[in-house]
């Protein structure tokens, strides 16, 4: 079994901003549609330039479905999820520039007479909605504010609309949008990191819980969770589940002999052993304690790990364990079974028979493998 990785930092943060993104974008069309009709229906004449008022709410209710529709990539490959995020902010600029345009156009239409209050209102909010809604990415939403508050500001300055003190408190307002877009990305980014690294810290507390602390296996505890959940879906799909139990013989003399620091580095090169024959990816090996050893194999039939099992235990047998300034010569005993049905209608029954095939492995002589 290979070392599971951690969390991807780089597809996290993609993802988690990924997704903010649409979940945020995919209701704020609504709100361009809601000012767009409030605007028409506190126009002097909301009766008149129907084309323009209708047209327009059709083009804001087809940005409306667009940020709706453009729906996420799986999170897997970053590279999908940086055109998903390249695309979608492009439709939230086009769809804030379109707005911008849209008012700026109201203003200058002679037959229009819209309140220029609500105008004034629709820039301001909708500048502070995108600053707060969208900090992710500061560039790309700073220009969305900038598309949606220029093109009615201008006309305003051109036309003289309003007094002095409103524009001076409008340039004052972008200014503080721009200070507090800044704060709010850094305080995005400090919670993405924040939340990647409570998930990496959970991910190295649930792999430390899941591993032997010497040889770096699986421990009892993974195995005890992974057996049974195993054994039912090979009785669901009736699959194959073989599984190899491993004890090294006379151990406890390689302690009394050598001291616990070498049995220690015995049990560590054991192990390594072990990975060099178990070595398929579906391979689950585990210490179950002390000096016993299992390898759960999973669509694995019966001949194929006792092909495998009897490979190991004659080589070593053949090839004393290499430590430190000496090899040391071990055998182990050895019990293979593979889920019976008729016979296994528990997870502790198929391991008793394969354990009780160990047993009469180490009564017989040991250095032999017993099939249960």
């Amino acid at each position: 079994m290979q070392p599971e990785p951690a969390i991807p930092s780089t597809s996290f943060m993609l993802w988690r901003e990924m997704s903010d993104t649409y979940s945020r974008s995919k209701l704020g069309g609504f709100y361009y549609l809601f000012a767009w009709g409030l605007l028409w229906f506190s126009s002097s004449a909301p009766r008149q330039n129907l084309l323009l008022w209708g047209g327009g709410s059709l083009l804001l209710l087809g940005f409306f479905s667009l940020r709706r529709l453009h729906y996420p990539p799986e999170p897997q490959d970053p590279a999908p999820m940086r055109r998903w995020l390249a695309q979608h902010w492009s439709i939230i600029q086009l769809h804030a520039l379109t707005w911008g345009l849209m008012l700026a156009g109201i203003q200058l239409h002679p037959g229009i007479n819209a309140s220029h209050l609500i105008i004034m209102l629709s820039v301001v909010v909708f500048g502070t909605a995108i600053a707060f809604t969208f900090p992710m990415r500061m560039a790309s939403c700073a220009l969305a504010i900038l598309l949606v508050y220029l093109p009615s500001t201008a006309i305003k300055y051109w036309q003289g609309i309003g007094g002095i003190g409103e524009s001076i408190a409008l340039t004052i307002y972008l200014g503080y949008l721009g200070l507090f877009l800044y704060r709010w990305n850094g305080e995005y980014r400090v919670s993405l990191e924040r939340e990647l690294n409570l998930l990496q810290h959970s991910e190295q507390l649930d792999r430390l819980s899941r591993t032997d602390a010497l040889t770096a296996l699986g421990n009892r505890y993974q195995f005890n969770t992974l057996l049974p959940s195993w054994l039912a879906s090979a009785r669901r799909y009736d699959s194959n589940l073989s599984l190899i139990l491993l004890d090294i013989d006379f151990f406890k003399r390689v302690n009394d002999k050598f001291g616990h620091s070498t049995g220690d580095l015995c049990l560590h090169a054991f192990a390594e052993r072990m990975r060099q024959v178990f070595r398929r990816d579906s391979d689950i090996l585990i210490r179950l304690g002390g000096e016993e050893f299992a390898v759960l194999m999973p669509d694995t039939s019966m001949e194929q790990a006792v092909q495998l099992a009897e490979r190991f235990r004659v080589d070593l047998a053949a090839q004393p364990l290499e430590l430190p300034g000496r090899g040391l010569p071990l055998t182990c005993s050895v019990g293979v079974g593979s889920y019976l049905p008729l016979c296994d209608d528990s997870a502790e029954a198929f391991y008793k028979r394969v354990d009780d095939a160990l047993y009469r492995a180490k009564e017989r002589g040991r250095n032999r493998l017993e099939l249960a």
